[in-house]
């Protein structure tokens, strides 16, 4: 069973940064079998996928909204992953999910089709508001 913990939203004005952090626990672990993603979900919509990131083929992807804004990447010592969200818009207020996958498929493959096929592990959100 794998274990995530999301944290380091908050408040921010737009144009600011904001960088999240998902802390990832359990036993067996190994970011060589996992795909990693970043979902949100704001106010009255869908969740959504926004990053996702894959060890076994070294690949990351991004939705239209993020790409060239939001870099999401991985430090394995430390079992966390990390989503850099700059000139942060008010669109993408929201609770932002950490989530974890048990995959062969890369995160171009897999992301995209999160929806449909589902993340195996979430973690708690973590609410990102960005004022106007």
């Amino acid at each position: 069973e794998v274990q995530l913990q999301a944290s380091g939203g908050g408040l921010v004005q737009a144009g600011g940064s904001l960088r999240l952090s998902c802390l990832i626990s359990g036993s067996g672990f190994s970011f060589d079998d996992y795909v990693i993603g970043w979902f949100r979900q704001a106010p009255g919509k869908e969740r959504e996928v926004s990053s996702c990131i894959s060890s076994s083929d070294r690949s990351t992807y991004y939705t239209d909204a993020v790409k060239g804004r939001f870099t999401i990447s991985s430090d394995h010592a430390k079992n966390t992953v990390y989503l850099q969200m700059n000139s942060l818009k008010p669109d993408d207020t929201a609770v932002y999910y950490c989530a974890a996958t048990l995959t062969r498929y890369g995160s171009k493959w897999y992301c995209p089709r999160a929806h449909s096929f589902g993340m195996k592990s979430w973690g708690q959100g973590t609410q990102v508001t960005v004022s106007s």
